[in-house]
């Protein structure tokens, strides 16, 4: 019984300590065109959302950018800003949580995806079509 007590326990911790990276805050990535905020939704899940944007209005309207290609007429008048372009992310291993979907508002297509942190301030963001081995990947850094 004592041996199943400590088995338990040593498996709690290196679950533990296998999150001990935590992908929950303020990011941006290599362009820095904006910041994205992940935080945690649907329970365990994790989401993100575009909290600032370098260029927050349309250089041809001046009015706040929106979502002028997505491929669903009804959404394209919705501001990027404040917008949930990551969502469905679930814990994997090895401080990589995959099973998400990512938006990119400048083509309107949505990819699978997965984020991997790298360490405390730096994590590899890939999205992909089918198999994660291709696709594409970027760095984003932790603004907070």
């Amino acid at each position: 019984m004592l041996f199943l007590c400590l088995a338990l326990l040593l498996g709690f911790t290196k679950f533990a300590a296998a999150q001990s990276l935590s992908p929950l805050g303020t990011w941006t990535n290599a362009e820095k065109k904006a910041t994205f905020e992940i935080y945690k939704c649907d329970g365990d899940k994790l989401c993100g959302k575009i909290v600032s944007l370098t260029v927050p209005n349309d250089p041809k309207t001046g009015k706040p950018k929106t979502d002028t290609v997505n491929p669903d007429p009804k959404l394209r008048s919705r501001p990027r800003l404040g917008m949930v372009f990551m969502q469905g992310f679930e814990y994997d291993s090895d401080n990589k949580w995959d099973d998400g979907k990512i938006y990119d508002p400048e083509s309107g297509k949505t990819y699978s995806c997965y984020i991997k942190m790298q360490n405390a301030n730096t994590m590899e963001v890939k999205g992909y079509i089918g198999f994660s081995m291709i696709g594409r990947s970027q760095t984003w850094t932790r603004v907070k």
